[in-house]
């Protein structure tokens, strides 16, 4: 008997082949070679993945470089998507206090979220695009006011230094010696780096130069070019959404899909709560610290604030790492501004450590200082600037990761979760109870206060015999 094609007719009468309908994956079950060989095939796979990553270590700085080259070519994705992360708050706030409004008057619900999102996302640009102008047109004239005056005075008052350091040292006494040691050992060392350093480092100062104005034009560019990418992101981020899922349920199984999903929804939450709120925590110190410094009557008013602003953004090392060079320029303008400069800062950062950050970050990250300091101190080792902002809220996601893995296998076990319950006296008996220390104090006492009683009981009975 032959076997007749399966064919299906168009609409315009041709025939569809066989092939033509969508295949399904996976519906016979695995072939017979797999059944097999399935052995051997894995071993095999082994195998080569081992050779493929030795070869891949052999060739880590091309990879890296291609990578790099990537990463280069992406920066305006990446751009667009950081501003699209930091805008979407905005876009969300307006989603949902119009959308109910337009819904009332349209009737369309697809036409309704459209006209929604499309104000929700310009609203949200025009805002970015407000701040930016605004903080140039502010920012830009007074910082220029302050590094021009400070080109101005600094030679001055590095000289001023000099001479009372010269006038120090005219003295007879051991200070006075040191002093002038450490004045003419400095001055053949300037000499020494005028002669031979200085016209090295002035070609390559130029060179950098020449390259830092390239930079910053192409990252001008390639942040105009994320603006326009976040638009679309923005506006499809639904359906992004809705694609990485299906992939994810497409590629693990439910448990682990799950889990996944679970993990990038914490990781959200973290990352938002902490960039965000860090963010606004950093301009209102600055605004705070510009302020201050007017009230003070203060040098480099514009110049210290933005320092202290932006530096503000690194957790915990932030504050001290833009009051230490906003200090030397102040004292060596008048030392009392600076001392009194100095007290202000540690004031205003008592306050945002204690007062402020709190109120506006909460608990976002559930880090320690502790690790608070590792997460920095790594971040900012691999990473730099970036790494010391990024490495809190990414080392609280490993650390959320690795404390619901602890936990799990403690429930498994029947033993708390609970950190405080591990206290000194507690402990895990040999069978896997767990002990609290509050039981092990109670029956310590229990024993104290038996070995007591029977102690009496002795000395009673030991009596009427001695007599």
């Amino acid at each position: 008997m032959e076997n007749e094609e399966k064919t299906e007719k168009k609409e315009d009468g041709t025939e569809n082949a066989y092939y033509s309908a969508k295949p399904r994956f996976g519906s016979k079950g695995p072939s017979k070679i797999r059944q097999q060989f399935s052995r051997g095939i894995a071993v095999f796979l082994i195998v080569a993945a081992s050779i493929l990553f030795y070869f891949a270590l052999l060739r880590l700085t091309n990879l890296s470089n291609t990578f790099s080259k990537v990463i280069n070519v992406l920066k305006p994705v990446i751009y667009g998507g950081v501003i699209a992360y930091l805008l979407n708050p905005i876009v969300n706030k307006v989603d949902l206090y119009l959308l109910p409004a337009v819904k009332r008057h349209i009737k369309n619900k697809n036409h309704a979220e459209k006209l929604t999102r499309t104000v929700g996302v310009f609203t949200a640009l025009f805002v970015l695009i407000f701040l930016i102008v605004v903080l140039c047109n502010l920012l830009i004239p007074e910082l220029y006011l302050s590094i021009r005056n400070m080109v101005y005075t600094l030679p001055g008052q590095l000289n001023r230094l000099v001479s009372e350091i010269n006038e120090m040292a005219t003295g007879e006494t051991t200070t006075s010696a040191f002093l002038k040691t450490a004045v003419e050992e400095g001055t053949e060392m300037f000499e020494t780096w005028l002669r031979t350093d200085l016209l090295t480092m002035t070609n390559e100062l130029m060179s950098n130069l020449t390259v830092g104005v390239i930079n910053v034009i192409n990252t001008v560019f390639d942040f105009l070019i994320g603006m326009i990418v976040s638009i679309y992101i923005l506006f499809s981020k639904e359906l992004f959404s809705a694609q990485c899922k299906k992939g994810v349920y497409a590629i693990f199984s439910p448990r682990h899909a799950n889990m996944i999903l679970h993990f990038t929804t914490k990781s959200n939450e973290i990352f938002g709560g902490f960039i965000i709120g860090k963010l606004i925590d950093s301009v209102i110190i600055g605004v705070l610290c510009f302020f201050g410094l007017s009230f003070l009557d203060m040098p480099y008013i514009m110049l210290i604030s933005v320092i202290v602003g932006v530096t503000n953004v690194i957790p915990f090392f932030g504050p001290y790492i833009g009051a230490v060079p906003s200090a030397v320029l102040i004292i060596l303008s008048d030392p009392m501004k600076g001392l009194y400069f100095i007290i202000f800062i540690l004031i205003l950062q008592q306050f945002d450590g204690n007062i402020l950050g709190p109120k506006i970050l909460g608990n976002s990250t559930g880090l320690s200082a502790f690790w608070v300091i590792v997460a920095i101190l790594l971040g900012g080792g691999l990473f730099g600037f970036v790494g010391m902002v990024m490495g809190v809220p990414t080392f609280a996601v490993f650390y959320y990761v690795a404390e619901l893995i602890v936990n799990s296998r403690l429930e498994k076990k029947k033993l708390p979760a609970s950190s405080e319950q591990y206290d000194p006296l507690s402990y895990v008996d040999d069978e896997g109870r767990f002990m609290p220390g509050r039981e092990v104090k109670k029956k310590r006492t229990e024993g104290i206060v038996e070995e007591i009683v029977e102690e009496l009981v002795k000395e009673t009975q030991e009596e009427p015999e001695e007599k």
